[in-house]
């Protein structure tokens, strides 16, 4: 009897894997489409148009390109840039991720809210506050005469207040559920504070900290606004090369090289990324966070706080706090109202309209990500995926590394004919958006996707519930909060945008980063003025999207 059940239900779980095959592939048809058509066709164009002339291919000219002493020159820069942006942001939030992990202390949520703020916010904003601050006519101008604009050390500052939220969150998140009585009972058995910690909780963290530097050093490795506001002509990257070779010298087979080199190191950086989740995920056993935080005991560890808390206001809360002083400026609300008004030189518009053209464009990129990212997350639910899907998992991070300068060149070539033609189209900002929001929509939505149970679907399936029905009557219910946190996280990205943003963004309906950079590419206090008040609102906007989620997160491993 044995014997006949297992004849009887073998070629029904055969049948069962074969239907949940067609219905992973059947999910990942529309995310593989739209990364087809939105993302892979646009970077291949630019690339194909700057590396063949006359049907044939030039890839001679890699080699030519690569040895010129600039380009070796940007490379290098690049890469120490990002090298020294990882370690400092390391040094210095690796403390504020032991405090967020095993401290508690009043006003701790605000306080957390208050270091996800800078990640969240445009990188335009970032260097615009960092400018106000150190640069020229800026607070440390004006107290001791002191200018770093003009130095690499803007830059690295500049990233680490962008980055520190990422070790806070990805580290202290997981350091909250590390049992604190493996290392309590390494030091009962002798060993000293520094070799417990080296021995027993290092070796654990080592994998949420190499997951945090490399998504560091990927950010910043890919640094375009920043380093576009504060490199000026001294500094660039190679998402600022790539910019002024598309946009200024129009060289587009020295673009396409340098656009080839980023997609192999990102594609690298990821792989590396993906392994070292993987580890995460399978080598740890944690613990209920709320049971490991307790209040500073000695003078230490108040100490230990004090000293984070006087990080948070130095590097995080001042920066901010001296783009809102520039913005009022000394007639108060100046700016904000020359906001209202139409210049004739740089907007056909008034700029205050970018405020609207934002909030729409980054609606409609979050309705696309969420759609897209959750099919895609679904269909990425199973951990036992192959190779195939996991090769999908990592197509969908690459947006979040790829030259955004040459996504939205390659939109004004490849989407300009029938039946794709979408160039005077105001779909256009959206969809590029949406490339970047949707690895936000996915991370976020995947972990709780995998914790729902089987089971359920499984018997919902065997009551002959259509897969649709599955998705909205057990997975729904379950992931509503995770669907909202990402919808939150994908219309901050979207806000945001500007690497390729700044190319498609027509004159008469610029976003409020594109009116940013527009400003503070004019000369005159009104335009620097009127910068600093766009900056603000886009920062005010940022912020109570961060508030929201906040109040709607649910992952209690603190990750993004």
């Amino acid at each position: 009897m044995d014997l006949a059940r297992t004849e009887v239900s073998h070629p029904g779980k055969q049948a069962g894997t074969a239907r949940g095959s067609a219905a992973r592939l059947g999910l990942m048809a529309v995310p593989v489409a739209f990364f087809a058509v939105f993302f892979a066709y646009p970077v291949a164009a630019i690339v194909a148009r700057g590396l063949k002339a006359d049907g044939v291919w030039r890839l001679g000219r890699i080699g030519d390109v690569l040895a010129q002493s600039d380009v070796r020159h940007v490379l290098w820069f690049t890469t120490w840039q990002a090298l020294a942006s990882t370690a400092l942001t390391l040094l210095i939030a690796l403390p504020g991720a032991y405090v967020f992990a095993r401290f508690d202390f009043p006003g701790k949520q605000v306080l957390r809210a208050v270091v996800t703020v800078p990640f969240v916010l445009p990188t335009v904003v970032v260097g615009t506050a960092f400018l106000a601050l150190v640069g020229r006519g800026g607070l440390l101008d004006e107290l001791w005469g002191v200018r770093l604009d003009t130095t690499v050390w803007a830059i690295l500052l500049a990233h680490v207040f962008f980055n520190y939220a990422v070790v806070v969150r990805t580290v202290g998140g997981l350091w909250a559920q590390l049992d604190p009585r493996q290392e309590e009972a390494a030091r009962m058995l002798g060993a000293s504070r520094l070799r417990a910690w080296r021995q027993v909780t290092l070796p654990a963290l080592a994998p949420a900290v190499a997951a945090a530097a490399l998504m560091v050093f990927l950010f910043t490795f890919t640094s375009f606004g920043v380093v576009q506001i504060l490199g000026g002509p001294t500094f660039s990257t190679l998402e600022v090369e790539i910019y002024r070779q598309t946009s200024q010298v129009f060289d587009l087979s020295t673009a396409a090289v340098l656009t080839l080199v980023q997609f192999a190191a990102v594609a690298a950086v990821l792989a590396v990324h993906a392994w070292t989740v993987r580890r995460r995920e399978s080598a740890l056993r944690l613990v209920d966070a709320a049971t490991t935080a307790r209040r500073p005991r000695g003078a230490g560890q108040w100490a230990l706080l004090a000293g984070v808390l006087g990080v948070v206001v130095l590097l995080l809360v001042l920066p901010l706090a001296v783009l809102v002083q520039r913005s009022l400026g000394a007639s108060g609300f100046g700016y904000y109202r020359a906001l209202t008004r139409e210049d004739g030189g740089t907007f056909l518009v008034p700029p205050i309209e970018a405020i609207g053209n934002s909030l729409q464009y980054a609606a409609a990129a979050t309705a696309i990500a969420v759609v897209i990212g959750a099919l895609a997350a679904t269909a990425l639910t199973r951990r036992d995926a192959g190779r195939f899907v996991r090769g999908f998992d990592a197509l969908l991070m690459l947006p979040l590394g790829v030259s955004a300068v040459t996504v939205g060149f390659g939109f004004l070539i490849a989407l300009d004919e029938p039946p794709l033609d979408l160039r005077s189209s105001w779909i256009l900002v959206p969809l590029a958006q949406a490339l970047v929001g949707v690895p936000f929509v996915v991370r976020t939505m995947l972990p709780v996707l995998r914790a729902v149970d089987g089971r359920l679907r499984e018997a919902a399936a065997v009551l002959g519930a259509s897969p649709w029905r599955v998705w909205r009557e057990v997975d729904l219910p379950m992931v509503r909060r995770a669907l909202l946190v990402a919808a939150g996280f994908a219309f901050a990205v979207s806000l945001g945008e500007f690497g390729a943003t700044v190319f498609i963004a027509r004159p008469d309906n610029p976003t409020l980063p594109v009116a940013v950079a527009r400003l503070l590419g004019r000369p005159g206090e009104m335009n620097y003025g009127q910068a600093m008040a766009l900056s603000t609102i886009l920062m005010l906007v940022c912020a109570v999207a961060l508030v929201v989620l906040e109040r709607l997160r649910t992952d209690r491993s603190g990750e993004f």
